[in-house]
C-alpha cells in the first residue's frame, strides 16, 4: 500500500529563492517536474543521521562563533532543530516506529571527506565530538550504529535490519542534508524504499546547500515533509495496526 502524502508550502517557499528563472520555466514546461507525492509504505523506520557534537558545537552559539571551535559545526540553525526532533523521536517511539542513530566513525577507521584532518577536528573538547547530543539520546531500543561513508547504506547492516524487519519506508533525519542525509536518501531510494525526508528536521552549515537538497531530493527521490506531517503518518499506520 502507498500512503499519499500532500507537499508543504512551507517547503517550497524555502528552496524558491535558490531558483532560477531558468529552471523555474524547465519546471513548468516539462513532465519531467515532479507532479504529485510520490507516497510512503505502511512499514516505517526512522534514520537519524550525524546528530552529534562536532555537528553542532558545544556550547551552543551562532555558527560563525561556533567554527572557531568546532569546524564542522553548523551552528544556532542545527541546535534549534535537534529541539524540534527530540519530541519527533518520541512521537515514533510511541507509534511503535523503530529508530536508528548514525555517526560517524573515530577517523582512526577511516576518513571520508577529503579535507585535511585539521581543518575537521574541534579545538574545543568538551564532550567526545562522535557523541550523539544528549538532547536527543537514543532510547531504550534503539540502534546506534557507526558509518564509515556519507550514506548511513555504505558498509553497514542498515539494509539486512530494514528487509529483516519488513519495512518498506525510511524517514530520514540529521544532517549534513546536502551531505550524509541526501547519500542516503539516494541509497534508499536506489535499494527501492520509499523515503520521506523530514525537511523541517534536517539541517546543513550552508542555507543554499540545505534549500536545494531538498529541492533536488523532493524533485527525484523522496517526499520532503514536515514533522507533523510525519507524525501523522506514524499514528494513522498505528491506527491501521501496521506499524
Amino acid at each position: 500500500m502507498t500512503v499519499p502524502i500532500t507537499a508543504d508550502a512551507v517547503f517550497e517557499d524555502g528552496w524558491a529563492p535558490y531558483l532560477t528563472e531558468r529552471d523555474r520555466a524547465v519546471l513548468a514546461a516539462t513532465s519531467w517536474a515532479k507532479q504529485v507525492p510520490f507516497g510512503l509504505g505502511s512499514r516505517p523506520f526512522v534514520v537519524a543521521v550525524d546528530l552529534y557534537y562536532t555537528a553542532l558545537g558545544l556550547p551552543r552559539a551562532d555558527i560563525l562563533e561556533s567554527v572557531a571551535d568546532w569546524p564542522s559545526s553548523c551552528g544556532a540553525a542545527g541546535w534549534e532543530v535537534v529541539d524540534r526532533t527530540a519530541p519527533f523521536l518520541q512521537a515514533a517511539r510511541d507509534a511503535g516506529v523503530r529508530v536508528a542513530y548514525f555517526h560517524a566513525t573515530p577517523p582512526d577507521y577511516g576518513r571520508w571527506n577529503r579535507k585535511p584532518a585539521p581543518a575537521l577536528q574541534p579545538k574545543a573538547r568538551a564532550v567526545n565530538g562522535n557523541d550523539i547530543v544528549a538532547e536527543v539520546a537514543p532510547a531504550a531500543g534503539d540502534l546506534v550504529l557507526e558509518k564509515i561513508g556519507p550514506s548511513c547504506f555504505f558498509e553497514t547492516p542498515l539494509d539486512t535490519i530494514l528487509r529483516a524487519g519488513g519495512h518498506d519506508t525510511l524517514l530520514v533525519v540529521g544532517e549534513a542534508t546536502s551531505g550524509c542525509v541526501r547519500s542516503t536518501v539516494v541509497d534508499a531510494c536506489s535499494r527501492g524504499y520509499r523515503v520521506g525526508v523530514v525537511g523541517d528536521l534536517c539541517f546543513d552549515r550552508f542555507e543554499s546547500s540545505h534549500w536545494l537538497s531538498l529541492f533536488d531530493l523532493n524533485q527525484k527521490y523522496a517526499d520532503v515533509l514536515t514533522a507533523e506531517a510525519a507524525v501523522e503518518y506514524f499514528q494513522a499506520e498505528t491506527r491501521r495496526g501496521v506499524a
